[in-house]
């Protein structure tokens, strides 16, 4: 869609010019054209969108072993490194520019903020950024995290699972539907028309 940008809001004022008429031609098509213009600049890339919901699906295991991790003793700048070295992939990605920053002595809440800004890591993000502003125990609240993350993937797994049954309600009456008229209702109507004399 990006690529196709000018394109797009062409067509669209065109359109919009076409289907007004008199006086209000002029205006709508270059509001029109504007509107897709605007509209199509801030629509997500699709592969930016396929990064983002593959993060978001390692987000689980990757607070899992991070409070594994934390629970072992480690400090949180050192497990998020062990962490990202261990799980690599789109969230450990995303994840690894935190350690560098933690290292250098950049301010932690304002790391753990910047976290909670990226949209796939944002449930860790907030929970570091609370743990460091309440002074609550980072490994309690990063396990809590690990434990509600995968509530959220059994229940998302079975939430899918259960619509697998309601659509595949429809094709399999559609494939069981002629069997029954010709094996259940065609004989019993022959039937009764062989007694009638027909």
């Amino acid at each position: 869609m990006r690529r196709w940008r000018l394109v797009w809001a062409v067509l669209a004022g065109t359109a919009a010019g076409t289907f007004l008429s008199g006086p209000l031609a002029a205006p709508g098509a270059v509001a029109a054209a504007v509107a897709v213009w605007v509209l199509i600049g801030r629509s997500e890339p699709a592969s930016a969108r396929r990064r983002r919901e593959a993060a978001r699906h390692d987000l689980p295991h990757l607070v899992g072993l991070l409070a594994d991790a934390l629970r072992a003793g480690r400090s949180p700048t050192d497990a998020l490194a062990l962490v990202t070295a261990a799980l690599p992939g789109p969230a450990a990605d995303r994840l690894a520019p935190v350690v560098p920053r933690l290292r250098l002595g950049v301010d932690v809440r304002t790391v753990w903020e910047g976290l909670a800004a990226d949209a796939a890591l944002a449930p860790l993000g907030r929970v570091l950024a609370r743990a460091e502003a309440t002074g609550a125990p980072v490994t309690d609240a990063v396990a809590r995290l690990a434990a509600s993350l995968a509530d959220d993937v059994r229940g998302a797994a079975e939430d899918r699972a259960r619509a697998v049954g309601v659509k595949a309600a429809l094709p399999l009456g559609l494939c069981l539907l002629p069997a029954f008229v010709l094996l259940g209702i065609v004989p019993v109507v022959a039937g009764m028309l062989g007694t009638l004399g027909l």
